[in-house]
């Protein structure tokens, strides 16, 4: 697919200014040659010193609300969330709850804050949320300790529902140093004196994993008290550390969590040691551990189903048959939970995820079901329907934006109106127009790109019946699409229900091809027991294009979402 004119060089020139930000406080500390071998940090990947930005420490401090309730803030940043402690009842909440985020050069840095009421019993609610570049955010030049950013309601960024307080600043690793050598020296300080004994501090060095330090401790403890008054300080201790890691690294594991450490990769040892060291300081660190801010808002009736295993979360290809699906943001680089009313999911788990469900089908349920679609897609188009579109709205209001569509709300006469809403022009700005030969999105949707449809079955489409010629039908000669590369676009109730063509070209042929209504949900694509491409009522239309030759384009549309696939 095509990539516009992007604002890199702005990005690159704000991860410049932050990282030359960053090592103003580690000028001291650079590494006099860095070894080859990379290692491994707190999350388990191996991060290149040249895509290290640095590490950020977020605090939420508090917020202004239109009304009392007790609150809570997630704060999301890629596929991480963490969630503060809820607040008393108020319209004023206080937080003052910190995390430290590792920032990556070409990785995520629009962290999304959102704020929940939580006087539920079962469902918190989402009020406001705001996104902040913290890259952007930490070289502004500013002497305030912190900034307000104005809460937008979920389902109208026109509109402002609260503010929210936070500061966001350079993790200095001097600052690190210190507080790291208070965490470990808290470890085996057994007198808690605030300072260690030769006893303490061999016990220390031996916590450390690494034999030859353990072999010249006597050494190593003269070395670090610089006073000679008997005992190591918190300062004493840092310097030690500092220099040893520049000379000869005295830690091979982490003290905390016990990983191994890459003696030679610097970068990564800072890295674990920082974010391993969040925990436990005597600050307000904020609950890590989700996917989603939904998932962190959770109350107690969410976390009984999960403990019965009646809801999950999980990531990955193959998660369509769980409760809760995710959706990775190419924009915000973070992962997004997708809504489903809970009644559908176990409605259509039912139906597509057991051989009892497709059984019903081959006996006359498939017809009910599309007798009932039907029947549905009517109802929708009576003036009636027009009182579900607030209802609806207000479910998905964190993933409707009202300011895009053209028509406001009373507009619309029916459900189905509002359904295949028009948006502003501009809203979703075509990428490239003057280049033909590059092909763009064709509507909102969920997208997947594979190289070859061969890739499609291995990864996503597990029906047992899916081939090519089932999927565009007998009128269509299917072998010049059988090495082709497959672009799926999947729309949920909630997106922009339009196609457009990916490409510039003519249509050759259009073939509507009949047949059932089954959703394209991922929990019936992933089911073993149907295939919703090939049995699905669709239409093929043939485009002959000048850059991509021959392109099909395959659409299916239901009551309440709508495919689309793209083979060239």
């Amino acid at each position: 697919m095509g990539h516009g004119s992007s604002k890199e060089d702005e990005s690159v020139s704000r991860t410049s200014r932050f990282r030359k930000k960053f090592h103003l406080h580690r000028e001291r500390r650079r590494s006099r040659g860095n070894g080859s071998n990379p290692g491994s940090h707190h999350h388990n990947r191996v991060l290149n010193e040249e895509d290290f930005a640095g590490i950020a420490l977020l605090t939420l401090i508090s917020a202004e609300m239109k009304f009392k309730d007790k609150w809570l803030a997630c704060v999301s940043l890629g596929e991480q969330t963490f969630r503060t402690a809820i607040s008393d009842n108020t319209d004023k909440p206080i937080w003052n709850s910190e995390k430290k985020l590792l920032l990556e050069r070409n990785g995520p840095h629009v962290a999304r804050i959102s704020v929940f009421e939580t006087n539920r019993l079962s469902k918190s609610n989402l009020e406001g949320y705001c996104e902040v570049d913290l890259l952007v955010f930490l070289t502004k030049d500013s002497d305030a300790d912190s900034e307000v950013f104005d809460l937008l309601d979920p389902s109208s960024s026109n509109k402002i529902v609260g503010k929210i307080s936070l500061s966001c600043s350079v993790e200095d690793p001097i600052e690190t140093e210190k507080s790291f050598a208070r965490r470990i020296l808290s470890i085996v300080d057994y007198n808690q004196d605030g300072q260690l004994s030769f006893k303490e501090f061999s016990d220390l060095i031996s916590a450390f994993g690494n034999q030859v330090a353990a072999n010249k401790k006597e050494e190593l403890f003269k070395a670090a008290d610089k006073n000679g008054d008997g005992v190591v300080s918190v300062d004493e201790l840092a310097a030690l550390l500092a220099l040893q890691q520049e000379k000869e690294p005295l830690m091979n594991c982490c003290p905390v969590c016990g990983e191994t450490l890459e003696v030679a990769d610097t970068v990564n040892t800072m890295i674990h040691l920082t974010l391993c060291f969040d925990e436990g300081t005597g600050n307000q660190v904020m609950t890590g551990g989700f996917l989603t801010d939904k998932q962190a808002s959770n109350v107690w009736m969410f976390k009984l189903s999960e403990w019965g295993h009646f809801s999950s979360y999980d990531v990955g290809l193959n998660s369509g048959s769980r409760a809760h699906i995710l959706v990775f943001d190419r924009r915000t680089k973070r992962l997004v939970e997708e809504l489903i009313d809970v009644k559908i999911v176990m409605s259509m788990r039912a139906i597509y995820q057991s051989k009892i469900g497709l059984g019903l089908m081959d006996i006359g349920t498939k017809e009910l079901l599309k007798s009932i679609s039907e029947k549905q897609g009517r109802k929708m188009n009576s003036v009636e329907s027009s009182k579900e579109i607030p209802k609806f709205v207000n479910f998905f209001k964190d993933q409707i934006n009202l300011a895009d569509v053209k028509y406001p709300l009373e507009h619309f006469k029916t459900f189905n109106e509002f359904f295949i809403r028009e948006l502003k022009p501009g809203a979703r700005p075509i990428d490239c127009m003057e280049r033909e030969e590059v092909a763009v999105c064709a509507a909102d949707s969920r997208l997947m790109a594979f190289k070859s449809v061969e890739d499609s079955l291995r990864f996503w489409i597990k029906g047992q019946k899916f081939s090519i010629q089932g999927l565009l039908g007998n009128d269509i000669c299917s072998n010049s699409f059988l090495n082709g590369t497959m672009v799926i676009f999947r729309l949920a109730p909630q997106d922009y229900h339009r196609f457009h063509l990916p490409v510039s070209g003519i249509i050759e042929q259009f073939v509507d091809i009949p047949g059932c209504l089954y959703t394209v949900n991922p929990i019936a694509v992933n089911s073993k027991y149907c295939n919703v491409f090939t049995e699905n009522k669709r239409v093929v239309s043939i485009i002959s294009t000048a850059h991509f030759g021959k392109v099909c384009h395959y659409s299916r549309s239901h009551s309440h979402s709508r495919f689309g696939l793209l083979l060239c």
